[in-house]
């Protein structure tokens, strides 16, 4: 049995490794305010405390505010956060740092991907060499989001309007994120490993519109480029996965049924 932190436990992903973890026998350790660990702003010594006696940090953390959508927002919370998971773990000597990022951060490098991308060289620089870094492609669990900003972003907040940024992903489903991350953690640090994504390239707006229509929502979602280099990005497909990537079985539309 592992003792392992679960950075961002209550998140999306996370809530589903610490539920995986306990299943597997193991102890899970979760790492959030609503568990008394601030990891962005609360003192060094909690969170070194936190982690004695863990074989392994998974890092699942993500911002919730919207300055932390940008760029320099992104960055200062992944710094802020990489920083001092990565150097609690080593005051308090665990072994094994797993972090989770997105395909494609470092090849878009901009908007909220600028600060995965800054979390990722923190991670591959670290000299102890005691790392896993898991890169994936969106969830599924992203389009329900997509679509209820997109009703507010709305011209006059019409609700028969959805805008939805204009890209392509290859969708994959959170709970085989969450099962891959729970055999990684549980074994030796491997580096970064073969990206892991959906198992086919969909358009987001007709995601959105597969979503709203299973929920009986009538609306006309409309594709809106999204500004500078990280609409750039995503719209030149450059969050797609490589042909090295492995494969999840969830398609979007198995993930859709399952919410009935």
């Amino acid at each position: 049995m592992s003792r392992v932190a679960v950075a961002g436990g209550t998140g999306v992903v996370g809530r589903l490794v610490v539920e995986r973890l306990r299943a597997a026998g193991h102890e899970p350790v979760v790492l959030s305010r609503s568990a008394g660990v601030d990891v962005l702003r609360g003192p060094r010594t909690a969170l070194v405390g936190a982690l004695e006696g863990c074989d392994a940090v998974v890092d699942v953390l993500g911002p919730t505010s919207a300055a932390a959508q940008t760029a320099a927002g992104s960055r200062a919370f992944f710094r802020t956060t990489t920083t001092a998971l990565l150097e609690a773990g080593r005051s308090a000597g665990v072994p094994h740092h797993l972090a989770l990022s997105i395909v494609g951060a470092a090849r878009v490098d901009a908007g909220y991907y600028a600060g995965k991308a800054l979390q990722e060289r923190l991670l591959t620089t670290r000299r102890d060499g005691g790392w896993t870094l898991l890169r994936t492609t969106q969830f599924h669990e992203l389009v329900p989001g997509l679509a209820a900003l997109g009703a507010l972003a709305a011209p006059g907040r019409d609700p028969r309007v959805v805008l939805v940024p204009e890209f392509v992903s290859q969708p994959v489903a959170a709970a085989e994120v969450a099962d891959e991350l729970v055999v990684l953690a549980s074994g030796q640090p491997r580096g970064a490993v073969r990206d892991l994504a959906g198992p086919r390239v969909e358009v987001m707006a007709d995601l959105v519109r597969r979503w709203l229509r299973a929920q009986g929502r009538e609306a006309r979602v409309v594709q809106v480029p999204l500004p500078g280099a990280f609409g750039a990005g995503l719209r030149r497909g450059l969050a797609l996965p490589g042909p090295w990537a492995r494969l999840g079985r969830q398609t979007f539309a198995d993930w859709l049924a399952a919410q009935r």
